[in-house]
């Protein structure tokens, strides 16, 4: 494992900070100065500023983040002794399920696109969204960066949508309302890479169970378009 890593793994710093750290020669492995191509092997012993670090156990948490919280001031609901950091984000209004975890690899994977993490929200918009418009959703729309691809869209009510995505844009399902002449009033996220919030009240949260870290880690590549 890299040092830098390590060093996150330990709930030191991310891993650009601790390249700082490194850098700063607060770093030592078993006697010698850290350099940030070193490589940690688990009988090592790592130091900054002269404490041993080691690493923290692997934490998957799913959290139902309430409104009007940002996504970095909803890691401190979790009260866990491992530091967990956010997989994306959520708008300070948007509510739902938001996945937090210290296993670096597995976030990056869940983060990448070509992965197609499943996200489904639930939508109330302003109006009522005929059929059209719910084609269009579903059949892709275009945006300023480019169009989207297509997404699973469901009538739950009048103004309300049940819509599934699986790319990770910036306000993705606000701006792909609004591009068909809806402004969303509420969004909040059901569902993520299969994770639904049964059982969890706004700001409540709980472990992932082994079997469902498994599927996380075993999520087949998306081909593209689909």
């Amino acid at each position: 494992m890299r040092l830098n890593a390590y060093l996150a793994r330990a709930g030191v710093a991310s891993r650009r900070a601790a390249d700082e750290l490194i850098k700063a020669g607060r770093v030592w492995v078993n006697g010698e100065r850290g350099e940030l191509n070193t490589h940690v092997e688990p009988a090592d012993r790592v130091e900054v500023d002269g404490r041993e670090v080691a690493p923290q156990r692997l934490a998957y948490v799913l959290l139902h983040k309430p409104a009007a919280t940002v996504t970095t001031a909803a890691v401190e609901l979790v009260n866990l002794p491992e530091r967990v950091v956010p997989v994306g984000r959520l708008d300070a209004d948007t509510t739902g399920a938001l996945l937090l975890t210290n296993d670096g690899p597995l976030a990056h994977q869940l983060a990448h696109p070509r992965y197609g993490v499943e996200k489904t929200y639930e939508v109330d918009v302003a109006g009522e969204p005929d059929d059209a418009a719910l084609r269009a959703l579903a059949d892709g729309v275009e945006l300023e960066d480019g169009p989207t691809a297509p997404a699973r869209v469901r009538r739950l009510a009048p103004s309300r949508i049940e819509l599934t995505i699986h790319e990770g844009r910036n306000r993705q399902v606000r701006r792909m309302c609004e591009a068909v002449g809806y402004m969303v009033r509420r969004l909040h996220r059901s569902s993520y890479a299969g994770l639904t919030l049964e059982g969890l009240e706004p700001a409540a949260w709980r472990e992932l169970e082994p079997s469902e870290v498994e599927l996380l880690r075993s999520r087949p590549v998306r081909r593209p378009g689909r």
